[in-house]
């Protein structure tokens, strides 16, 4: 009986901590990725080019203009580690490299890109990684 208590307790313990690791983990791991390509894209001089490709591209530009309107207060997650679990979760990590590696090899838009992402996220959490994304490429904070 004393074994049993002991084995429940530590499977509570591991399942808290495995929640933590997630949690803080994705967190940690998707502002850190975030950071690093910020900065390797300003020290470059690619944040640019960046720039102005989305105010070139008709359909990114309205996207800016729709997170520069957006009322942060009211959208389902605010940062970089939110919206990665959030699209881990709808979207999956499989699809989600198959995003990137479709965009980053030409086999993909960034208009399907975009519809696939669509396909699996409300129009709230849309919004939301606009908006994200627009302090990025800005760096409004």
């Amino acid at each position: 009986m004393k074994i049993l208590k002991v084995l429940i307790v530590l499977l509570i313990v591991l399942f808290l901590g495995a929640i933590g690791v997630y949690y803080f983990g994705t967190n940690m791991a998707s502002e850190k990725i975030v950071d690093e390509a910020t900065e390797k894209l300003d020290t470059s001089g690619q944040m640019e080019n960046i720039q102005s490709y989305v105010e070139d591209d008709p359909e990114l530009s309205g996207y800016i203009e729709e997170a520069k309107a957006a009322d942060e207060s009211s959208l389902p997650f605010n940062s970089t580690g939110q919206a990665t679990r959030v699209l881990i979760q709808k979207v999956g990590l499989t699809e989600l490299n198959n995003i990137k590696s479709g965009v980053e090899n030409g086999t993909m838009s960034h208009q399907e890109a975009i519809q696939k992402l669509e396909q699996d996220l409300t129009e709230e959490e849309m919004l939301a990684l606009k908006v994200i994304a627009y302090k990025e490429i800005y760096g409004k904070q």
